[in-house]
């Protein structure tokens, strides 16, 4: 069943050195298998899951491609800036951040960046039920 498989966010590059750069020196992430099959992608480890970048010369969509869910949201935008990563701002109906961030209704935030390749990722902070 779906329900117990493991899904790994699939994300397109048109340049897969250029966005392996950015996946490994701005965020951090090592791979964690290259793939014989599809010699053109890279799985990264991150957290129990992955996060596949593949190489396609398909344009990238505009909305969120992959989120990652931390503990504290302003910790990790600091690291992520010093990386060199700049965070989107938005004002539009629903959606609205300050400095990056936007406060979602139930108290989480999230913020979100675009990777080399033009994809939006997004960093969030949820609220956690007492």
């Amino acid at each position: 069943m779906l329900s117990s498989a493991r899904i790994i966010p699939t994300v397109p590059a048109v340049d897969l050195d250029r966005a392996r750069h950015f996946y490994e020196d701005k965020l951090g992430l090592a791979p964690k298998e290259d793939l014989p099959a599809m010699p053109d992608g890279v799985i990264y480890g991150v957290g129990d899951g992955g996060l596949l970048v593949y190489r396609t010369d398909a344009p990238h969509g505009g909305a969120t491609t992959a989120g990652f869910l931390v503990d504290d949201l302003r910790r990790e935008m600091d690291d992520l800036r010093q990386r060199g990563v700049n965070f989107e701002e938005f004002d539009q109906p629903g959606l609205k951040t300050v400095e990056g961030v936007a406060e979602l209704g139930d108290g989480s935030r999230s913020a979100w960046f675009k990777d080399s390749e033009g994809n939006y990722l997004a960093v969030t902070e949820m609220v956690r039920a007492r």
